[in-house]
């Protein structure tokens, strides 16, 4: 079952991204007032902000988290066209209420490459080491590295990825499995009929990273796109937001010359019935959420037959989900059971034992 519990944000804007870390205590939320909202989850399962600053002149589109490995460091996105890495350090001061040393974050270096609003960050797995990708209203990506992980002051671009179109969205591919550093792009761009979603990949031959297909299935404006963890499987998964949810099945496939390739495979789900603005996986990619116009959340399992359904709507406003039907579930055959079951007479049992 699904809880629906609200949670006062208090910003002052449109809330335009929220994050949770790697292990899903703490929490990161960025808007258009400008300012990133760090919270902590307590033992009781309550939210509250532990951390508030202003971190951009402009609105804050995006905020990743890194692995837990490198500490704990995020990098926002902005408007203003700048794109930020930010560190949390111990103070000297302890708080009385936990008995802890203060916390703040500090700004360990600011990213102005693009000449544009810069419209997505994220962090890359953690076995590329401390990478960071951005993606610019210019139709640029640029990945960042940086060489010391104690200082991350210095971040020098290691790639420079163009495109024709304005980019709104990437995603980085956690699987080393068929293609190295797998990354997946989105465009918002709504003159052009083309394909919106472009996926980009190492070249050994090249020495740098280079465009190896595009998905010409998903020619509407993309606002997100989200790679799902693999647990095992012999292909990817790319969940793509755009007028309608899109999963993008990425297989390994070699052609009559030897040469080896990759075959795409798109399923569209038009169940929001409106633009589908953000999506994400579970841990074991059995599970994708995605948010649309329509102000629901909705949540999608694959069933026994390997098809993806929507199991259940959370409402706006704080109401209760409301549950998708299906056949296979246990209420739903027993009611099936009692509208066409049949009962006879078997026999009668007599000299019945009084109770005791």
């Amino acid at each position: 079952m699904f809880d629906v519990e609200p949670i006062i944000a208090d910003h002052k804007d449109v809330i335009h991204d929220v994050v949770f870390d790697y292990y899903g205590r703490r929490m990161a939320t960025c808007s258009s007032d400008q300012t990133v909202k760090i919270w902590d989850e307590d033992d009781q399962g309550k939210w509250s902000v532990t951390s508030s600053w202003k971190a951009h002149s402009g609105s804050i589109w995006r905020v990743s988290w890194a692995n837990p490995e490198f500490g704990q460091v995020i990098a926002t996105c902005s408007f203003d066209r700048t794109a930020s890495v930010w560190e949390e350090v111990m103070g000297e001061k302890w708080t009385t209420i936990t008995n802890a040393p203060t916390r703040r974050w500090v700004r360990r270096t600011t990213l102005v490459d693009s000449r544009t609003s810069v419209t997505d960050v994220e962090f890359a797995p953690k076995y590329l080491g401390l990478l960071l990708a951005t993606a610019s209203a210019d139709g640029i990506i640029r990945i960042y590295e940086a060489p010391d992980i104690m200082n991350l002051s210095q971040w020098p671009v290691q790639h420079e990825i163009a495109n024709k179109l304005s980019l709104s969205c990437l995603s980085w591919n956690t699987s080393t499995y068929m293609v190295t550093q797998l990354l997946a792009a989105g465009s918002d761009e709504s003159a052009t009929p083309t394909g919106k979603v472009f996926l980009y990949a190492y070249s050994e031959n090249a020495r740098k990273c280079v465009k190896i297909e595009t998905v010409t299935d998903i020619t509407d404006p993309v606002t997100d796109v989200a790679f799902a963890p693999n647990a095992g499987r012999t292909f990817h998964m790319l969940a793509v937001a755009s007028k309608d949810l899109y999963i993008v099945n990425i297989r390994g496939v070699t052609d009559s010359t030897g040469a080896g390739k990759l075959e795409l495979q798109t399923l569209k789900f038009s169940e929001h019935n409106c633009p589908v603005w953000r999506v994400c996986w579970n841990m074991l990619a059995t599970m994708l959420i995605s948010t649309g116009d329509d102000g629901c959340v909705r949540i999608w399992r694959m069933n026994y037959t390997r098809q993806w359904k929507c199991a259940a709507v959370l409402k706006a406003e704080g109401s209760g989900p409301t549950y998708e039907p299906n056949p296979t579930t246990p209420a739903a055959l027993a009611t099936t059971a009692a509208a066409t079951a049949k009962f006879y007479k078997k026999g009668t049992i007599g000299n019945q034992v009084p109770w005791h």
